[in-house]
């Protein structure tokens, strides 16, 4: 029994130092505006063995599982101290998600779990479960993170075991070590998740990027992403709420649509990034997308190109939730490279790589959506048409 204790300990410890060390490669040569790397940045499979096993041979003769984890993914993403940090979505094998931060030197590979998941500390009113947290660096110095709190909903009759209450749970930090929880943010909205916080003031007050909803799943009456203000983070509350980029009926975005990470500020605005959500036979479909508003202006869009910008692509359509792509994390680097770190169907997390030029040229350049089959067949005539007459000189 020791001697099966002892093999099995150093084959999984082997296993994950060998995840840990790949190298990651880029896929070439791609669509230009940005780049896909062949392998997840994390897995369930990178969390620590410590966090899964009872590393005590009197008490785990047979180095058995004893805390499962499903998956890692819907990360916030920080530099921070020179180092590229990731505060991940971990979900156990019950279902319960928590926060734990990855690091590494590399944008691209290398991640590796902090020993200690983080610890987020209960309103008076616990918290069922915690998921898909933003970081944002705001001007006032601090760091805050919003995530979402999920809650069984109070009036659900005694035998629905699966209706929820979600809303924008507020914890902040200065050197991502020491967290500390701030009331909930309190809105008009039945239900609030895919809360942003804009990393600069607006007016002398704290600007939000809300997703007022009806439902746990269905958006309802909700419009699409909000636009709000705030006066104070240490007590949050909204009272007004204002849709700035709107669902439109048969496209990416027709049934649901949110915020991902905190916008980019570039010279031309600020860059932001988006799921859509629309309904197909197979269930429902989440790309992300992309996003211009004014620099004077935050809630006024000023570009919008049509379509998606990621989807789920070959291995990322399956998972726990097939055919999903969800991202809450991109890291403007000192080169004006980004990184947008992208989960793939509610199961691991990836990298893509483009530039801030690479954005703005997408972003400016891209045709909008017409709305219907005729619009997108005259684009593509123009293009022709514009192309035809380089070729010819």
């Amino acid at each position: 029994m020791a001697q099966e204790f002892t093999h099995r300990k150093q084959l999984l410890e082997e296993q994950y130092k060998q995840l840990i060390k790949r190298p990651n490669e880029p896929l070439t040569p791609g669509n230009g505006i940005f780049t896909r790397y062949k392998f997840p940045v994390l897995t369930a499979d990178h969390a620590p063995l410590i966090w899964r096993y009872d590393f005590n041979p009197e008490t785990n003769p047979y180095f058995m599982e004893r805390f499962g984890i499903n998956a890692a993914f819907n990360a916030g993403a920080i530099k921070h101290n020179g180092k590229y940090l990731l505060v991940a979505r971990v979900e156990g094998n019950d279902r319960k998600s928590f926060f734990a931060i990855a690091e590494s030197d590399s944008p691209v590979d290398g991640f590796e779990f902090r020993d200690y998941p983080i610890l987020i500390q209960e309103t008076e009113n616990p918290d069922t479960n915690i998921y898909d947290m933003r970081l944002i660096s705001h001007e006032d110095g601090w760091i805050y993170g919003i995530f979402c709190t999920e809650r069984k909903d109070p009036n659900a009759g005694p035998h629905d075991t699966s209706s929820a209450m979600a809303q924008a749970g507020i914890v902040r930090t200065k050197d991502l070590e020491n967290w500390e929880r701030l009331p909930d943010l309190k809105t008009n909205s039945e239900q609030q998740r895919n809360v942003v916080l804009h990393p600069e003031f607006v007016d002398g007050k704290y600007a939000l990027y809300t997703r007022p909803q009806d439902s746990f799943i269905e958006a309802g009456s909700g419009g699409g992403i909000g636009w709000a203000l705030c006066d104070s983070m240490e007590q949050a509350v909204v009272d007004e709420e204002m849709v700035i980029d709107e669902r439109i009926y048969h496209t990416i975005k027709e049934v649901k649509n949110g915020q991902g990470p905190a916008p980019i500020k570039t010279k031309d605005g600020w860059l932001h990034l988006a799921h859509g959500v629309r309904n197909t036979a197979a269930g429902l479909r989440y790309v992300l997308y992309v996003f211009m508003t004014s620099l004077e202006k935050p809630w006024e869009v000023t570009f919008s190109p049509s379509g998606y910008f990621i989807a789920p692509q070959g291995d990322e359509r399956i998972g726990d939730v097939s055919n999903v792509v969800f991202s809450n994390g991109w890291i403007k680097d000192e080169d004006d490279k980004v990184y947008i770190y992208y989960a793939s169907s509610d199961t691991r997390m990836h990298v893509a790589e483009s530039s801030i030029d690479q954005l703005l040229d997408y972003v400016k350049n891209t045709p909008a959506d017409g709305l219907r089959s005729y619009t997108s067949v005259e684009t593509i005539q123009q293009i022709v048409k514009r192309n035809k007459e380089y070729l010819n000189g």
